[in-house]
């Protein structure tokens, strides 16, 4: 698995106009929170910034150095200028590793349905699942291999291979997806 890497330096200016400064300069203002509630005002480079923010999901652990130093941390929040196509502000929350933490990820479908491939309709139920885990074993994602599912079976949440490090907060019980009989 490939590891991001954001370079930040701590930053001593607050305000709009220091803020409006960095940006002009390239920059971005962030800022981190770690697990105790602290904070940490950072700047880092936005288009470096960019190029990860694009290419990972909500659960992706990144390395954030803070003036060298490495950091295990999740970008929680940005603030996007649509108009301009560039990232004003961003969040990050450092975490330790050794604490759990909760996350909700979308569901990905992979493989066509047996019984889809029959005539069937596939019907999908819940669009993400709840989980938790350390950071180091939380997925960036989950995907649900549904090519055995035949006509009037159900793939369920207990059906998804996860790690035995992963909690389930979702009921195994609750359906992703099924295959509707053909319309007649």
């Amino acid at each position: 698995m490939e590891q991001f890497v954001i370079n930040a330096k701590v930053r001593k200016e607050t305000g709009k106009k220091a803020a409006k400064d960095l940006r002009a300069a390239g920059r971005l203002p962030a800022i981190a929170y770690n697990e105790k509630g602290e904070s940490i005002m950072l700047d880092i480079d936005a288009a470096e910034f960019s190029k990860v923010w694009r290419t990972i999901t909500p659960t992706t652990l990144i390395n954030l150095k803070i003036d060298g130093q490495d950091n295990k941390a999740y970008i929680q929040d940005t603030e996007y200028d649509i108009k301009t196509d560039k990232n004003l502000h961003a969040d990050f929350h450092i975490v330790s590793g050794k604490k759990p933490i909760m996350a909700e990820l979308k569901m990905h479908y992979t493989g066509t349905p047996a019984g889809v491939l029959k005539g069937g309709f596939m019907v999908k139920h819940i669009p993400s699942v709840q989980l938790k885990a350390l950071p180091d074993d939380m997925p960036a994602s989950i995907t649900a291999d549904v090519s055995g599912v035949e006509i009037g079976q159900k793939f369920t949440v207990a059906d998804l291979h996860l790690s035995d490090k992963i909690t389930l907060i979702t009921k195994p019980t609750a359906l992703i997806v099924t295959i509707a009989p053909p319309k007649k």
